[in-house]
């Protein structure tokens, strides 16, 4: 089985490389020469546990292809996936012009039976755009070549892609035609042997499920960051409220962690565009503009705390940040809190010393020399007046606090992720700020 995978980012290199562990035949596409050229050398774009490795290990079985040209990719291409990214417009809504760009040329190329695959995060509707779209270019052509259009949303958790590829919960389709759900069928067999189901719907419905789970995962972030705020004032132990609510079968102990918001490509877009699809049918969901609110303000609590603790004069105090992207295993620096974070002390006139284990190159891309770039945890606390920890490394788990001492002018840390001790900092006589929790003072 040969497909054609448009688009080489998180989304398109990750489905495409696994698509081809299983056996098919694949080539991704990217307008990008520069990124395809990489790829083609053996340089992967993007920082994802175990890619590496696989790309490589396809390319040489010859089931892993990189090309400029959708042209010659659909050569022979029983599917195409549109895997191309759908940026937030000011307005919150997700931009289709990428997706469109890619379902026009598809049409300008269509020769025979092809079932063309939404992968990117779309709205409500985008399946019929992109039909809309094939089609014209098919009229202007003068030709009938028959296709479906399908909704194959990806539930991937950066960090653990392959893992979600390859052993998913579940697969959602939505398709139109019994000859495009057997097509779906055929090529995700291989991901099924081990009684992963996979969920035939309708169009709409399956583009409204992406949003729904990301929405649903980002409630469940902003309810306990909200519960976090409110255990600090009445004096209860958010982590305590965790297992204790998390116990229960129908809550569940996945994405009820206290800490300073959530990030990344897909739960801020997400939010933001499934209000706006909302708002366009003149309904409002009330629930998401809170979640979205907290989120916001929760990005912002660490580095109050930090302000508040030097009663409001940071120019000049050197801080130390552990950990730049928005979660850990990733390179991912899009909607991070560290970015807030940073943002905020640099205004207020603090130097900010920071390291991260692979995002410092995409800081650097991002924020240029504002702040300083440790080769080491250490060093980025040399004469620091404060630490700030933001993403849960796992290298971050374990202090060495001889070294740490030796490094900072005082013993302070704030927390933004509840990883450490408050016994522990007490004992060795830390101050210290966590999320939800008394502070150690």
């Amino acid at each position: 089985m040969k497909i054609a995978v448009v688009g080489t980012g998180y989304v398109g290199l990750v489905s495409g490389t696994c698509f081809a562990e299983t056996g098919t035949i694949v080539t991704c596409v990217d307008v990008n020469e520069e990124k395809i050229s990489q790829l083609n050398n053996g340089i992967i774009p993007i920082y994802e546990p175990g890619l590496e490795d696989m790309v490589k290990r396809n390319v040489e079985k010859q089931r892993l292809f990189f090309t400029t040209s959708l042209k010659e990719a659909m050569v022979g291409a029983e599917a195409i996936f549109i895997a191309v990214g759908t940026p937030p417009d000011e307005d919150g809504s997700a931009d289709l012009k990428h997706v469109l760009a890619v379902a026009s040329e598809i049409g300008r190329n269509l020769q025979g039976y092809t079932v063309v695959v939404n992968k990117s995060t779309v709205p409500v509707g985008t399946a019929q755009k992109v039909k809309n779209a094939i089609k014209q270019e098919l009229e202007k052509r003068g030709v009938e070549v028959p296709f479906d259009i399908a909704s194959n949303p990806e539930f991937l958790k950066e960090g653990n892609a392959i893992e979600d590829f390859l052993r998913p919960d579940r697969i959602v389709v939505g398709t139109e035609s019994e000859e495009a759900q057997k097509l779906m069928s055929k090529l995700y067999k291989p991901f099924l042997l081990n009684g992963h189901p996979i969920v035939f719907m309708d169009l709409l419905s399956s583009e409204l499920t992406k949003y729904a789970a990301n929405a649903m995962l980002a409630t469940k972030i902003s309810f306990i960051n909200d519960i976090a705020n409110l255990c600090e004032i009445v004096g209860a132990d958010v982590n305590l409220v965790r297992k204790g609510i998390g116990s229960d079968s129908r809550i569940g102990n996945k994405f009820i962690y206290a800490g300073a918001g959530y990030g990344g490509s897909c739960f801020p877009k997400d939010v933001k565009a499934l209000i706006k699809t909302a708002q366009e049918h003149n309904h409002t969901l009330e629930i998401l503009q809170s979640v979205e609110s907290v989120n916001e303000r929760q990005k912002k609590v660490v580095y109050q705390r930090v302000k508040d603790f030097f009663n409001g004069n940071l120019q000049g105090k050197k801080i130390a940040l552990w950990g730049l992207s928005f979660k850990p295993n990733t390179d991912d620096m899009r909607e991070a809190p560290s970015l807030v974070i940073i943002e905020n002390l640099l205004k207020d006139g603090a130097t900010v010393s920071a390291y991260d284990p692979v995002a410092m190159h995409e800081a650097k891309r991002i924020l240029g020399d504002a702040i300083q770039y440790a080769a080491t945890p250490y060093e980025a606390t040399k004469n620091a007046d404060a630490l700030i920890l933001i993403t849960e490394w796992s290298e971050f788990r374990i202090i060495n606090f001889e070294e740490l001492e030796k490094n900072m002018n005082q013993k302070l840390i704030f927390d933004g992720r509840n990883i450490y001790d408050p016994e522990e900092m007490r004992e060795r006589g830390y101050v210290y700020y966590s999320i939800g929790r008394k502070p150690i003072k």
